[in-house]
């Protein structure tokens, strides 16, 4: 009489089954964790002290991509390699106050950025607003903005107005840091006036839209892709963005607007931070800088 195995009974794994198996589960893990990066929550660090105190240099953030459009990876990681994207409809647009994570669009006379750099700013105004600053302070449509908690200045002097400083954006406004505009923002669909006393103004961002250099001038006529013109009609949403340590951020006031495609996400909350400064080789001291307080902050 033959005793037949429980049909419950585990089934023996040869040493290849379960080898298969482990890289089956691991392609699996790689596989969530990208679709999770991509779509819902990104990574990203506080390379500079614009954001201080509110953010650190040393904090490393939880990105939510998904509440302004989640989209597929932009590049290839820890490379300038451009990739197709695409991008899901947004639950939200980004608002005044909202500290936001975008890419880089580039200096402010450049095409685009030599190298591909996630940026963390506060959004200061968008599509449509007008912003002003007088003596430092921020005016938003005419009404002074709310100032972020951790707000700080570390020169005691602002720079009067008409005292221009040469790298502001726009090119040629004449305005400088601590007394800037009136400055409408564009938002998609405005007409703008063009002319040879202007043109410095939107020579940058007409050409980011055509992606390639369009605006000259010949003879004291504006002419865009080699057609003679007075007008353009802007392609897309911009923002304007700046740091809370607003005396050492480079920022939108100095190399411009941030498009609506470049915008990533929100930051939400810092998972780890850190003392940048030690080097990687003192791993001992580094671990010690571990700034415990930190972990788990939500970022407002």
């Amino acid at each position: 009489m033959s005793i037949k195995k429980e049909r419950n009974e585990p089934k023996y794994k040869t040493p290849k089954q379960k080898t298969i198996e482990f890289f089956k589960n691991l392609l699996f893990a790689l596989v969530a964790a990208l679709l999770i990066k991509s779509f819902l929550i990104e990574t990203s660090r506080v390379p500079t002290g614009s954001m201080e105190k509110t953010i650190l240099v040393g904090d490393f953030l939880f990105v939510n991509k998904f509440i302004y459009g989640s989209s597929s990876p932009r590049n290839i990681p820890f490379t300038n390699i451009e990739l197709p994207y695409f991008t899901l409809p947004a639950l939200a647009e980004p608002e005044r106050g909202d500290i936001v994570v975008f890419e880089y669009p580039g200096d402010r006379d450049e095409m685009k950025s030599k190298d591909i750099m996630n940026y963390v700013k506060r959004c200061i105004a968008t599509p449509g607003d007008t912003i002003e600053i007088v003596d430092k302070v921020v005016f938003i449509n005419g009404k002074e903005a709310p100032r972020p908690p951790h707000i700080q200045y570390y020169a005691n002097y602002y720079l009067p107005k008409g005292v221009p400083q040469p790298d502001i954006f726009p090119k040629g406004s004449g305005w400088n840091k601590d007394n800037y505009g009136p400055y409408v923002i564009p938002k998609k669909g405005d007409t703008i006036k063009l002319s040879v006393k202007n043109v410095e103004w939107w020579r940058t961002i007409i050409d980011r839209e055509f992606g390639r250099r369009v605006v000259a001038v010949q003879k004291g006529q504006v002419y865009i892709d080699r057609k003679p013109v007075n007008s353009y009609v802007i392609k897309r949403d911009y923002y304007f963005m700046m740091g809370d340590n607003r005396d050492d951020s480079a920022d939108s006031r100095f190399w411009g607007l941030v498009p609506r495609g470049n915008i990533i996400g929100e930051a939400l909350m810092i998972y780890w931070s850190w003392d940048p400064s030690i080097s990687f080789t003192n791993i001992f001291k580094l671990l010690s800088s571990v700034r415990v307080n930190r972990i788990a902050k939500l970022v407002h």
